[in-house]
């Protein structure tokens, strides 16, 4: 199939390069805009009780006033506030909501703090209902604006903090992000390239011919996301960018090198061409395959933000396979040598290279370097056993100088961390009766000495004295581990269990929203990680048609993810001092390290059974398949891992771990899984690696061959020149 697929695409090239610039012009000028959303509530079921509270909210309270940014002052001498000071917070807030700022409801003066370091005034906004409504952060640009002359001639400073300064001050940072990580990718690209094949063509060629597809991909996902009513995580638009251009770049080298080894074999370039699409092009569908069928598992996950990304990624490396599979050949094809150009090392093969003398040494030593590989790996792992997740997306990702950031520090040096978020508890009445004023008091006073609640409101009662509604401040910042814990381990079970007879009590808020996040993700860990495992093992045994092939290489990426996590824990959380890992990074590195490192498995292991095929013993098709694949892989490896590394150019946390595990990961899968354990262990397996399918029978006759029947030279160098193909 994929020779007349390489045929076709030779013989036809313009058609195949037209056809693929209309339909990206006709996707591109048709699609709507890809917008993302950062409110982690609007990704919940409608089951979970953080949505249920806010549905009581919504028709209970409907013009109850949301804490949309808080306005934390202080003196600027950093003593206590005075009299005078405190008439000025009075006059600056009376100023400000005499301003109309569109979204401001209200701007009201709080107290003092006990210890008289802090004043805050309360800015009123109305409840967020659409996560891509901007509205409220530009409200708060203003309010930064006109802050600043109202404080001149005052001993006060001020900063504004709060959920919608904390968006606005994200939104800043993501578009600095968003630059950083595509030019970043851009440059790695073409500085990897020139470097490995020293052609400034080959450098240009997955910057331009991506390029194209990236738009197009972008333009499907969002008319996917339309159509099926699905909701973008913030961060997609950087992993797209790296995706893209990663994976894209990664089956333009798959490519090219197994062109350039035609090339080397004496095959002209029109047929070389057909020659590499035809050896590749299973390995790279199987393995754009698995990405793919792991990508989409993330639609069985109860997140909105992990069910919308999976379709996103699965989308882009579809486009991605099928440009790898027609355009890029189109492309080269045209060009012929002149890719190279001006090199003209694609004329001969090096001697005594590394990835050589490596195969040499897994041939003659399999056991060992499959000990040492998997020791190393094991190793790493164990520093898994100290992950935390953190569920701060918004506080964590933000530089520490940001405003919003700078003023929630100042607002804790007199008030409790949760000021700024309180926590929500809504007593409804379950026969449609008033609630007894006598009970909600004696409900707020058992509310009030939960162990990590700061203060807790007088309750307002709704229109009809049904629903009464709960302010409960915490002690600690709202995304924090206690403050999750004073939610889910004391505040929810004593709220339930001690709601008066008659009455059922629901815990809302951002805290209750992050707690019911929490269970989901332990939920989705049990049902995602499991299926697209299976889809994967499934993949590769179609493809090698063996039983025993997959289990040995899922348990190669196994370990391979478990020392990504454990490295990524180790750097963040204990060298770096961190609260946790972002919430949903171990589903994202699985899936990327487990996805894309099967690539590198699938193109090793591919190469295995050629070289079996072709009349190598296990040991020698082993090192053989090293000496061909490792500079493919490695210098995949090497390209994507500097993609994903990009993220780290962000400024923030969050993108900070993405771009540092998927990387390491990456690196992990081509230079310790694909290069080492895998043909060490497959090596070691021998014949029965490819159980009960016989994939390795050398083709046109005859069997697999005899330890003994052909070995490595005595100068460690393998006799690949006997089989030519």
């Amino acid at each position: 199939m994929f020779s007349g697929l390489g045929r076709f695409v030779v013989r036809r090239p313009w058609w195949i390069i037209l056809a693929w610039v209309v339909v990206a012009g006709a996707v591109i000028s048709l699609a709507p805009k890809l917008t993302s959303s950062s409110d982690e509530a609007s990704f919940l079921p409608d089951h979970y009780e953080s949505i249920r509270a806010a549905d009581v909210q919504e028709a209970e309270f409907p013009k109850q006033q949301n804490i949309g940014a808080v306005i934390v002052f202080q003196r600027s001498d950093g003593g206590k506030l005075t009299a005078a000071d405190s008439a000025d917070i009075t006059r600056i807030s009376k100023d400000l909501q005499a301003e109309k700022i569109p979204e401001v409801q209200a701007v009201v003066p709080g107290a003092v703090s006990p210890n008289r370091l802090v004043q805050t005034s309360v800015v009123a906004m109305p409840k967020l209902t659409n996560p891509e409504d901007t509205a409220q952060q530009d409200a708060v640009e203003d309010l930064r604006s006109d802050l600043k002359p109202e404080l001149k001639g005052t001993d006060l400073s001020a900063g504004i903090t709060g959920s919608a300064a904390q968006a606005l001050d994200e939104s800043d940072a993501s578009e600095r992000a968003g630059l950083l990580v595509g030019v970043g990718t851009i440059v790695i690209i073409i500085v990897l390239l020139l470097v490995i094949f020293r052609s400034p063509i080959i450098a240009l060629l997955p910057v331009v011919l991506i390029g194209l597809i990236s738009p197009m991909a972008t333009g499907l996902i969002a008319s996917a996301n339309k159509a099926f009513d699905m909701k973008a995580d913030s961060s997609i638009q950087e992993l797209l960018t790296v995706v893209l251009f990663g994976v894209g770049t990664d089956y333009i080298l798959f490519l090219l090198f197994r062109y350039r080894e035609a090339l080397r074999a004496g095959e002209d370039p029109k047929s070389g061409m057909v020659h590499a699409v035809e050896r590749v092009g299973e390995a790279i569908t199987s393995a754009a395959g698995a990405v793919i069928v792991a990508f989409a598992a993330l639609t069985l996950s109860s997140l909105g933000m992990l069910r919308s990304m999976g379709p996103a990624l699965a989308i882009a490396v579809f486009v991605t396979l099928l440009a790898g599979l027609t355009l890029v050949p189109a492309v080269v094809s045209l060009l012929g040598t002149k890719v190279f150009w001006p090199s003209k090392s694609w004329q001969r093969e090096p001697q005594g290279t590394g990835f050589a003398r490596l195969g040499a040494s897994i041939a003659r030593k399999p056991a060992v370097w499959a000990l040492v590989s998997a020791l190393f790996m094991g190793a790493l792992t164990l520093g898994a056993l100290g992950y935390k997740a953190n569920f701060d997306l918004a506080g964590s990702s933000l530089p520490k100088d940001k405003e919003s950031m700078v003023a929630l520090k100042n607002l804790q040096k007199g008030f409790p961390a949760g000021t700024t978020d309180p926590t929500f508890v809504y007593l409804t009445s379950a026969d449609d009766g008033p609630l007894p004023a006598a009970r909600t008091a004696a409900f707020r006073g058992q509310l009030d000495d939960v162990q990590g609640v700061g203060e807790v409101s007088a309750p307002r009662l709704s229109t009809d004295g049904t629903t009464a509604s709960f302010s409960v401040v915490l002690s600690d910042p709202p995304a924090s581990d206690k403050a999750l814990e004073t939610v889910k381990d004391r505040l929810r079970p004593i709220a339930h269990d001690d709601a008066p007879a008659g009455t059922d009590a629901l815990v809302g808020g951002t805290t209750a929203v992050y707690v019911d996040i929490n269970k989901a993700v332990d939920r989705d860990y049990s049902v995602v990680f499991p299926v697209a495992a299976l889809a994967i093992m499934v993949i590769l045994g179609l493809l090698l048609r063996s039983l025993v092939a997959p289990w040995y290489l899922m348990l190669s990426v196994a370990l391979g993810f478990g020392a990504t996590l454990g490295a990524t824990s180790l750097l963040f959380q204990q060298i770096g001092s961190q609260p946790g890992l972002m919430f949903m990074l171990p589903v994202i590195m699985y899936l990327f390290v487990v996805a894309l490192g099967t690539d590198y498995n699938i193109l090793m292991v591919s190469r295995l059974r050629e070289e079996a095929r072709e009349g190598r013993t296990p040991h020698d098709a082993a090192g053989t398949a090293v000496r061909h694949s490792g500079p493919t892989i490695g210098s995949a490896g090497v390209i994507l891992a500097g993609t994903f590394a990009t993220l780290m150019l962000a400024g923030n946390s969050t993108l900070s771990q993405m771009g540092f595990s998927l990387s390491f990961g990456i690196l992990i899968a081509a230079f310790v899984m694909a290069m080492i354990f895998t043909p060490a262990l497959t090596a070691l397996i021998g014949h029965m690696a490819w159980w009960p399918g016989h994939g390795d029978e050398k083709r046109d006759g005859g069997g697999t061959p005899r330890a003994g029947d052909e070995r490595p030279d005595e100068d460690g160098e393998l006799d690949v020149d006997r089989v030519r193909r």
